[in-house]
């Protein structure tokens, strides 16, 4: 005989949740509306939204009532379409204002670590150029001289090509001039800037068709990388997601294993961020 399950909110206000936690349908009902017209690119009439929502146009309705007293949806009252309404707005723009990068893009970090096995980085843009701020280690010891600070190149690593994927020259004109070799080390002399723009075209091309950027065998010797730039709702980028290892365990082809799961991890932290995958600077 199997014994009922104890729902009921703890009497300890601190303790964590236990089991399965308590839901209302109709509040799930009601959002697929909500998410429909979020993905829209316009206002939807009701027959379309409710389809969308896949639910029947009569049940839909009751719902779009009680968002419009809210304010979350708005319907014109010539075409009777439906869009978004400003308290969506409000909760939008606080969502934004609350949002950390970072702390969303750890989890999805280190699951793609545990899945490959690999180190994985999580990357800025700093003073110096791309910086790593995060770093979940590799399942085998990875001797790399790469810690959390440490500053990677623009030019010679998968991080930098990534950067370089989606900013404009002038940031990574300034960067390169720094004098810092492909580790981030002091005393290198600066490429020369036509060299880096047609090196940054390429990179560029390759970004675009591929969704990644890619280092095999440098700047160090026997160890591949993958990285994928994470994106803002303006399609700006944010920071940049690095997988690397030993060139035995890591698939150099831009459709092997890792490459996927790179791609789909950016994909990942870019959605929980709200953010697009258009580049800020990409044609309309």
């Amino acid at each position: 005989m199997s014994l009922p399950v104890d729902l009921s909110p703890s009497d300890d206000p601190e303790a964590p949740e236990r089991g399965p936690q308590r839901a209302v349908q109709s509040v799930e009902v009601g959002g697929r509306l909500l998410l429909a017209l979020a993905r829209s690119p316009g206002p939807m009439g009701l027959k379309d939204l409710a389809s969308a929502a896949a639910l029947p146009a009569a049940r839909a309705h009751p719902y779009l009532v009680s968002f419009g007293r809210l304010g979350l949806i708005e319907q014109d009252s010539v075409s009777g379409r439906y869009a978004l309404g400003p308290a969506a707005l409000q909760l939008g723009l606080a969502a934004l204002h609350q949002l950390d990068p970072l702390r969303s893009a750890q989890p999805v970090a280190e699951a793609l670590a545990r899945e490959t096995g690999l180190a994985v980085a999580l990357s800025v843009w700093g003073n110096l150029g791309p910086t790593v701020v995060r770093l979940v280690e590799a399942a085998q010891p990875l001797h790399v001289a790469m810690r959390v600070g440490s500053v990677m190149s623009v030019a010679g690593t998968a991080t930098g090509q990534a950067f370089a994927a989606r900013l404009p020259d002038e940031p990574l004109l300034e960067a390169a001039g720094l004098g810092l070799d492909a580790l981030g080390r002091p005393g290198a002399q600066a490429p020369d800037a036509q060299v880096l723009r047609e090196e940054w075209r390429q990179v560029r091309t390759l970004y675009a068709r591929h969704g990644l950027a890619r280092a095999t065998g440098r700047p160090i010797p026997g160890v591949n990388a993958f990285a994928a730039a994470v994106t803002d709702h303006e399609g700006a980028v944010v920071l940049v997601l690095t997988a690397l290892g030993h060139q035995d365990d890591v698939d150099a082809d831009w459709d092997g294993p890792v490459a996927r799961a790179v791609r789909l991890a950016a994909a990942d932290i870019t959605r929980r961020i709200g953010g697009s995958e258009r580049s800020s600077d990409d044609p309309a």
